[in-house]
């Protein structure tokens, strides 16, 4: 089985373009969103993190799973069956479902990173998108190594990750803590950070292997298989983020189980605060739409993990740039400091290389046609 793929419109340059751009706009509701809804002050919400994770997660968490369901993308057409306890299924199934199970730990773990009062929200997020960016060219080369991934890492794209990262670090060590303490001196942020780190890791190698595994040319399949996999792994993550959320809402409402994170969890499904509940809600449902995009852009079918993951990391991270500067001018935060032009200034420069390492990769998908 091969991972060699002719140039079709599933992976031309303007179908990934077009993912870029979606997951941009959608990302920029949701960073103006969490902006808005932490922020405390007069006419603004100031809800906790845990209580705005509650009303947005279900929100987005829920129109996922019901779109799948509703247009039925959970039909897999699979390479191979096999037999589990006397039950045929797909042979994909068993790694796809834990994929999901890896997605319901990143989903929570992304927004309790952000909820540490002594660490700076900015030093989390550089450290959650620098090591993603990493993770992507540790699965290339040990897919390469193996011979699951036939294409190699162009230089462009090894270029454009370490211009990547340098934009990314530049910020920690430029005053980006603000003085707050460091992250790695925080033991129940490194854990919760640990836990996010091997969840992605797993998950992205889920992702590649299955993309790379695929037949060159899938003659007997009728359905976009990327749609399957996103489908059977939402609604893994959708079972497991359900099933654990009843859990700590058992411990904390029968057993008086506390905690700072647990107690407004718990208050938001209590206690519900119905002012701000559902429009925190309505703007979850966009980090739910962002879920489609994102997951096609890691598993963009002819593209390295590095080159995917760049893609998707430097949309976020600019993205997160522009949501900031329309945050400060619309409702008065603060704008981007000097450093962070001159880091997005990288960011750019690294697109460049990527646009180069783009342009490799159609040569070589037109040669393979």
């Amino acid at each position: 089985m091969g991972n060699e793929y002719s140039e079709s419109a599933a992976s031309s340059t303007s179908r990934l373009l077009q993912l870029c751009f979606c997951y941009f706009f959608f990302y920029i509701i949701t960073g103006v969103g969490v902006k808005f809804f932490l922020k405390t002050g007069e006419g603004f919400p100031g809800l906790p993190g845990m209580e705005y994770l509650f009303y947005s997660t279900l929100a987005s968490s829920v129109l996922v799973t019901a779109v799948v369901l509703i247009m039925r993308w959970y039909r897999l057409d699979s390479v191979r069956k096999i037999k589990v306890c006397g039950i045929t299924m797909p042979s994909e199934l068993p790694y796809i479902v834990f994929s999901g199970i890896c997605t319901a730990v990143v989903v929570p773990t992304t927004t309790l990173l952000y909820t540490f009062d002594h660490i700076s929200v900015m030093v989390a997020m550089i450290i959650m998108r620098g090591s993603v960016i990493i993770i992507g060219r540790i699965v290339d080369a040990i897919q390469i190594r193996k011979g699951i991934l036939k294409k190699k890492v162009f230089m462009e794209e090894n270029i454009a990750m370490c211009i990547a990262l340098f934009a990314v670090l530049i910020k920690a060590f430029t005053g980006g803590s603000d003085g707050k303490e460091s992250p790695f001196s925080s033991i129940p942020f490194m854990v919760i950070f640990a836990s996010y780190i091997a969840a992605y890791a797993f998950r992205i190698y889920i992702m590649n292997y299955y993309k790379n595994t695929r037949p060159a040319e899938e003659k007997a399949v009728k359905r976009d298989n990327n749609k399957a996999f996103f489908a059977i792994e939402q609604i893994a993550s959708f079972t497991t983020m359900t099933l654990v959320t009843i859990c700590v809402l058992i411990a904390a409402g029968k057993f008086g189980v506390t905690g700072p994170r647990i107690d407004p969890f718990a208050k938001a499904f209590f206690n519900t605060n119905w002012d701000w509940a559902i429009w925190a809600g309505l703007v979850g449902t966009a980090y739910g739409i962002n879920a489609f995009f994102s997951v096609f852009i890691f598993m963009f079918k002819g593209r390295t993990a590095t080159f995917a993951n760049l893609a998707n990391r430097l949309t976020s991270l600019i993205a997160g740039t522009l949501s900031t500067v329309i945050f400060a001018a619309v409702f008065g935060g603060k704008y981007p400091s000097l450093i962070d032009w001159v880091s997005l200034g990288f960011i750019f420069l690294a697109i460049w290389f990527m646009a180069k390492a783009e342009k490799k990769r159609k040569a070589e998908l037109a040669a393979a046609k």
